[in-house]
Order: C-alpha cells, then sequence, then structure tokens
C-alpha cells in the first residue's frame, strides 16, 4: 500500500513538476512581453486573466475538490461501478458551468469594475477587454477539474497533472506569436492607446486556449480508462442531494475567501501601473506554489483517495495514520523550500525582473508570501481530512476566522507607501495562514480524537532546527555571490540568477540532509530508502 502511494505521488510530483517549469517559462516570457512591476499592462492582463479563476473557484471549484472524491469512490460500490453517478453528475456539472461562463461574460464590465473599484476609465476598460476573452476559461476550468477528479478517484492519476503542461504549451506559443507581430515590452511601457483589439485578441485568447486543451485532452484518457460520458439529467437516487448538502458549506468558504480576493485587487491597485501591484503579487504566488504544487499536492491527493475510504469504512485510525505521515513528509520537504526560496528570493526574481529595483520589490513580496508556506501546505492536508469526514462545515469557520482577519489587515495595508502596499499584502497573508492553520489543526485533533501531535511537533522541530543551520550557510553563499545589491553576480543576468540559484540550494540541501541524517530522521529514511534501494540493485 505505501509503496503504492509513493509511486502515485512521485507520478503527480513528475507531471506537476514538468508542467509548473513550462508555467515558470510562460511567465518569464510573459513578463519580458508586458512587463511584471509598474506595469499597467501587466497589472491590467493579471486582473482579467485571474477572473475567470475566481469565479470558476466560486461555482465549482473547491466544492468539486471537498465533493467530487469522496462520492465517487462512495459511489464505486454500486451494482455498475459509480458509472450512473459519474455521468449524471458530469451533466449537471456542465450545464452549471456553461450557465456560468455564458452569464460572467455577458457580465464582464461588471464584474472587472467589482474588482478595479478605484481604477481609471482607461485601467478599467483594458480590463474588461481582457476579462471579455478570459471569462470562457470558466467552464474549460470546470471541465478539467471534474473529468480529471473522476480519473483520479479512480485511480488514475497521471492525466490530471500532464495534462497543465499542454496548456502551458498552448500558451507560451500565443506569448511569441504576441511578441513576433507586436514586439516585447519588458519594461511594461505601452500605453493604453496601443492596446489594439487585435493585440487584446491574441494575448487573451490564447491564455483562454491553453485552458481549452487542457480540459479536452482528458477525454482521450477517460476511454483509455474505461469511461464514457453519456448526457443523464436524472438527477434523482445517486445521492446527489447528499452532495448537494456537503458543497454547500464548502460552497460558503470559497465565497467568503474570494471576497477577501476582492479586498486584495482593490488595495493592491492603489499601486496600479506605479510599483509592486496585482501583477507582481501573482508572480510571487506562483513561485510560492511551486513546491507546494510538486510536493504537498501530489502527495495529498495520493493520500486523499486512500483516507477517503478509510473514511467510508469508518476507521478513524487509518484516517489518523494517513494524516500524520501525509504531514511530516510534505513538512520535511516544504521546510527546506521555504528556506531556499526565502535565501535566494533576489536571485529568483532576477529571471523575472531586469532592473534591481524590480527585483526587490518582488523579491520583498516572495520573502514575506514564502514565510507562510509550511502553514500553508499543512492547513491543505488538515482541509482534505475534513472532507474526507464528509465535514464541510468546520472548514467553513476556520476559514472565515482567517478571512476576517486577513480583510482588516489588507484594509490597513492602504496606510502604508505605496511601494510596500503589496509587501504588506502578502505578510497579511502570512500571519493569518498560520493563525488558521493552528485552530484548524486544533479542531481536527477534538474530531479525530487524537492528532499524533507529539510525532508531528517533534518532527517539525527537527526540519527547523536544520532549516536554521542551512539558512545560515545559504546567507554566506548569497553575500559571496552578490545576490543582495545592484551590479552583484547573482543579479545581473537570469543565467547567473539561475546557477546562483542552484549554488545556494544545492549547499542548503547539503546542510538541511546532513542535519537531518545526524539527527536521525525518521522522514529522512523513510523518503531516501526507495532511492537507496535503488541504487543498490543498479551496482
Amino acid at each position: 500500500m505505501a509503496s503504492g502511494i509513493g509511486r502515485a505521488s512521485a507520478l503527480l510530483a513528475s507531471g506537476t513538476l514538468v508542467s509548473r517549469v513550462l508555467g515558470f517559462l510562460k511567465v518569464i516570457v510573459l513578463a519580458q512581453t508586458i512587463g511584471v512591476v509598474g506595469s499597467a499592462s501587466a497589472d491590467a492582463f493579471g486582473i482579467g486573466n485571474q477572473l475567470p479563476n475566481n469565479i470558476y473557484v466560486i461555482v465549482a471549484g473547491g466544492v468539486l475538490n471537498a465533493v467530487l472524491v469522496p462520492q465517487v469512490v462512495r459511489a464505486a460500490k454500486h451494482e455498475d461501478g459509480g458509472r450512473t453517478y459519474i455521468n449524471r453528475l458530469v451533466t449537471i456539472a456542465l450545464v452549471v458551468l456553461a450557465g456560468t461562463t455564458l452569464l460572467a461574460t455577458l457580465g464582464a464590465p461588471l464584474i472587472a469594475r467589482l474588482y478595479g473599484v478605484d481604477l481609471g476609465d482607461q485601467e478599467l476598460a483594458l480590463v474588461t477587454a481582457f476579462a471579455f476573452w478570459c471569462l470562457p476559461q470558466i467552464f474549460f476550468y470546470g471541465l478539467y477539474a471534474v473529468l480529471g477528479e473522476v480519473l483520479n478517484a479512480r485511480g488514475s492519476f497521471g492525466p490530471f497533472t500532464w495534462s497543465p503542461v499542454l496548456n502551458n504549451v498552448v500558451a507560451i506559443a500565443g506569448l511569441l506569436v504576441f511578441s513576433a507581430l507586436f514586439g516585447a515590452d519588458p519594461n511594461g511601457a505601452r500605453t493604453f492607446d496601443e492596446w489594439t483589439p487585435d493585440k487584446i485578441a491574441i494575448l487573451g485568447g490564447s491564455a483562454t486556449l491553453g485552458v481549452a486543451a487542457q480540459a479536452l485532452i482528458l477525454f482521450y484518457f477517460w476511454r483509455r480508462t474505461g469511461l464514457s460520458y453519456r448526457p443523464d439529467f436524472r438527477f434523482r437516487g445517486v445521492g446527489l442531494g447528499k452532495a448537494g448538502r456537503i458543497a454547500g458549506w464548502t460552497f460558503g468558504m470559497i465565497l467568503i475567501t474570494q471576497l477577501a480576493g476582492i479586498v486584495q485587487t482593490n488595495v493592491a491597485n492603489v499601486a496600479f501601473g506605479v510599483a509592486a501591484s496585482v501583477a507582481t503579487l501573482q508572480t510571487a504566488w506562483l513561485i510560492f506554489m511551486l513546491p507546494h504544487s510538486v510536493a504537498t499536492v501530489s502527495i495529498a491527493t495520493a493520500y486523499f483517495t486512500r483516507m477517503s475510504t478509510h473514511a467510508a469504512n469508518d476507521d478513524l485510525a487509518a484516517v489518523r495514520t494517513d494524516f500524520s505521515a501525509a504531514v511530516r513528509v510534505i513538512s520535511l520537504i516544504i521546510v527546506l523550500a521555504t528556506a531556499v526560496i526565502a535565501v535566494a528570493a533576489y536571485p529568483f526574481s532576477r529571471v523575472f525582473e531586469t532592473g534591481f529595483d524590480g527585483v526587490q520589490g518582488l523579491g520583498n513580496v516572495l520573502i514575506a508570501y514564502i514565510l507562510g508556506l509550511t502553514a500553508f501546505s499543512v492547513l491543505f492536508m488538515i482541509q482534505r481530512a475534513f472532507y474526507t469526514l464528509e465535514d464541510t462545515r468546520t472548514p467553513f469557520f476556520f476559514t472565515l476566522f482567517q478571512v476576517v482577519l486577513f480583510v482588516l489587515g489588507s484594509l490597513a495595508c492602504t496606510l502604508l507607501p505605496v511601494e510596500w502596499i503589496a509587501v504588506g499584502l502578502a505578510l497579511v497573508s502570512t500571519v493569518t495562514g498560520i493563525a488558521q492553520a493552528l485552530l484548524a489543526a486544533w479542531l481536527l485533533r477534538k474530531r479525530l480524537r487524537r492528532l499524533d501531535g507529539r510525532r508531528i511537533l517533534r518532527s517539525l522541530v527537527q526540519f527547523s532546527f536544520a532549516a536554521l543551520l542551512a539558512v545560515l550557510a545559504g546567507i554566506g553563499v548569497l553575500f559571496v555571490l552578490g545576490g543582495t545589491h545592484q551590479g552583484g553576480y547573482a543579479v545581473s543576468s537570469v543565467i547567473a540568477a539561475l546557477l546562483s540559484m542552484l549554488v545556494i540550494g544545492a549547499v542548503m540541501s547539503g546542510v538541511y540532509a546532513g542535519m537531518l541524517r545526524l539527527m536521525h530522521s525518521a522522514e529522512l529514511q523513510t523518503l531516501t530508502a526507495p532511492i537507496a534501494a535503488r541504487l543498490r540493485r543498479t551496482r
């Protein structure tokens, strides 16, 4: 069983890693095409291209994650292996998504205004124009989620994580076409008047085309796993009513989270086109999400299906065991990732930005975000533990707790100097996220009666101590490479930045692994044992 989890996690991680690498390449190309820090073009596209994600998440995103996998696992016990349930669920999902996409696209001006309350006419017009081209992504995001989660629930993990590779390839091709036709603008100097309909269509349309390709390719993998979709509008008799009740709390949780996002975007808009703003926050968040997506999501997804099976059999002890194992393995990787990215934040930012002011602007936001990565990843696993128990009510309340704190903190950021607003927003996200994770862990402990807390805490202390020594070593290397001042080697070019990150990462990883080995870390041994065994077999 453990080896199966390991293989599934490795498959998920490999697909996610390739996708994220291409995603980074896409953002680098985007940065060279329209800029990042202080670019009105990048901020406008950032808002317009984020709108479909926000609306999709409100309508279906979290609901599908919370409900679909556990329900499909349970439906597999039906006489037909769950095929009736799957067809009916997909049918109702597509109907809802199609209707939502149509209404959202028609309402693009109103939605754009909601996320740009204080924007001027020119800024708002450009955001709205991008929104018209990007909002159809809602339907394809939903289609990708439904088809992919059904595949995951049936043990086919690869397609869900590998299909975004196609999305990134298509999007990168669109950006290259845009640059070839209209020229690159890495400093974000293109004026609003220069944004003609053909430029907007190619930039926004290629982004949507990538999402469509990502979703539609999954039909091929459905057929390979023996699934076939036939529209079925008979929604009674397969437990959809129960799924809807479960989803209600998740919908509320997603809704309040998106309300916080609206506040964040409008606060960030104070620096729109002037300093670090929406595009900077999105780029920093992409870097933040890289280790989370590769490690946390891959491991959690593989464990999630198994935990759902245990919960369906009322085996709380097995749920608790899997949760503890997942958190400890995830934390082993994420604590190191946090340390490395925090130290290498400026070289990392140099990959996206050319001037040192832009490097500092993006780097400071990244540091403020990354300090909350471990809590964010642990919280992700806690939420899934609740979902396996079919408890979406509790996650709603601990999310409400975080949202209230976040909104208050975000509004306070308007008092900061304009160049520090984005940093303040990222730091508020980190502080409130840590508070949310602590509350969520306490609530899960009550639900599972105990949480294997001592073992988890002992491992976190070991990881943190090893990471602290790794940080000291990494900072020494960063100073030697000149990564903290203008003209230093580590921030002199993209190649120099990448090489510097490799050196810093290698030194810090060596120190981290060495210290954990000295402390006889059980998690390190678990993680490295399969690799060591394979090496012994190849000798």
